[in-house]
């Protein structure tokens, strides 16, 4: 049986007297590729704070990994969590080059200075370039990528370090239309691979969902709208609900589009 590597109880985050996550009950198996859909301002980035042991809840009991937080060294238990966002990306110096910005998530570091890395630390990290692509990159300042490339670079970052779970925050935001067909390429090959780590990707379009990712999440003002088995749980009904209008689902070859009703445009 699968393992568990996420699992909220009931888990409230309060700022500033608003309720950023209300009473959210979730879990994630070590087999399972979630992806997270929700409007602007519907909780999705403090959900990944939450899972990326970065924030600590109100209310309620947060397990990662097979450990309680609150009750365990954080600095011990987020090497085990690989992450991309957009936050961590501009932290990243544009001088630092390619093949420097992977293997330096060794040491949990971004930027490279005084770390010793051995061949093998440099092996794996060619090896991940390759794997996303880039191989070809290695040599480049990260300044000096595309923006697809840059997304590629990063995620091979954060599996350097072999994570349990790999958390993905709207991993194709800034791309065009080829950047994202070839970034959810990408995703869909890692998704298939028996060896990935349990992975939730956030967006806020159905149509970046890769092939191969199995559960959706959708959240609306904090709260789950719906939770479960990809083919289960995305409903028109509940996409409809997220979003605040009457959508129409569509699937074409595994990937999924969605756009307003057309009778919404007929009043």
């Amino acid at each position: 049986m699968a393992e568990t590597v996420v699992e909220l109880a009931e888990v409230s985050v309060v700022r500033g007297g608003n309720r950023l996550l209300n009473q959210v009950s979730w879990q994630v198996k070590e087999d399972e590729r979630w992806v997270v859909l929700g409007p602007n301002g519907a909780g999705k980035t403090t959900l990944l704070q939450i899972l990326s042991a970065s924030l600590y809840p109100t209310e309620g009991v947060v397990g990662l990994l097979g450990e309680v937080v609150g009750t365990v060294d954080v600095f011990e238990l987020r090497p085990r969590i690989g992450l991309t966002s957009a936050v961590l990306a501009d932290r990243i110096p544009p001088t630092e080059m390619v093949s420097d910005v992977v293997v330096s998530a060794s040491y949990a570091v971004i930027g490279r200075w005084r770390e010793a890395y051995d061949d093998l630390d440099h092996a794996r990290a060619a090896a991940l370039l390759a794997e996303m692509g880039v191989a070809h990159l290695a040599q480049r300042t990260f300044g000096t990528l595309s923006e697809g490339e840059r997304k590629r670079v990063q995620i091979a970052r954060s599996l350097m370090t072999d994570p349990e779970l790999l958390l993905l925050d709207e991993p194709a935001a800034g791309l065009d239309l080829g950047g994202r067909e070839d970034l959810v390429s990408t995703l869909s090959v890692l998704a298939n691979d028996a060896a990935a780590p349990a992975t939730v990707l956030v967006s806020h379009h159905v149509e970046e969902i890769p092939p191969g990712f199995t559960h959706v999440l959708m959240i609306r003002g904090g709260e789950v709208v719906a939770a479960g088995p990809l083919r289960d749980a995305l409903t028109e009904e509940a996409l409809s609900h997220t979003f605040g209008m009457g959508l129409q689902l569509g699937e074409v070859d595994g990937r999924f589009s969605a756009h307003r009703r057309l009778s919404a445009y007929r009043r």
